[in-house]
């Protein structure tokens, strides 16, 4: 799959380029993104490098994984990532995001989000959005639900973060969800 560029009304959504391993590179130092996501710590040079120039446009290439830089639509500094990964061949992706220190608070991410979500249901047919995180951040929860997700509960240990298993809260978003139409039908349980 080429990469793609999506819009909202504040916000352009393009691929990285090797042109952004400095603000990757400076993001990554804040220690909550460090401490919640499963970025290398301490991070260095050589894994900006490494998602910048090979991580980002292999899933891209292999269409496994969308990766989109998340910039001012008038122009400026890298704000935030989101990407969606291909978990199951039955359409089930899932949605991970992080956001610089000064960017938040802003509903930056949430618009984000929602224009990867709605373009995951369109574009690559995902008939599952899966949202997980660490069991106590907060602010990746609280935009997986303003955005719609539905949190399903918790995994144990169903995280391998920093060499330590943690347990994660998992949510979903359903193409029905965003009043799209899926591209299976969905017979859910009874009571």
């Amino acid at each position: 799959m080429e990469p793609i560029t999506l819009t909202t009304e504040r916000l352009l959504l393009r691929t990285f380029t090797a042109e952004d391993t400095e603000a990757v590179y400076r993001s990554c130092q804040d220690p909550d993104i460090q401490r919640w996501t499963t970025v290398p710590s301490p991070y260095e040079w050589q894994h900006a490098a490494e998602f910048t120039e090979h991580m980002v446009p292999d899933g891209w290439r292999n269409s496994t994984m969308c990766t989109f830089a998340v910039l001012p639509r008038e122009g400026g500094p890298l704000m935030a990532s989101v990407s969606v990964t291909l978990r199951t061949f039955s359409g089930t992706w899932e949605i991970g995001f992080w956001t610089g220190k000064e960017h938040r608070g802003r509903g930056v991410m949430a618009e984000a989000v929602t224009a990867v979500s709605h373009w995951s249901f369109i574009r690559l047919g995902a008939t599952r959005l899966e949202w997980r995180a660490e069991v106590g951040n907060k602010g990746s929860r609280a935009v997986a639900e303003k955005t719609g997700f539905q949190v399903e509960g918790c995994l144990r240990a169903a995280l391998l973060n920093k060499d330590t298993l943690r347990d994660t809260w998992v949510g979903s978003l359903l193409p029905s969800d965003l009043h799209l139409t899926s591209t299976h039908p969905y017979l859910p349980a009874g009571p």
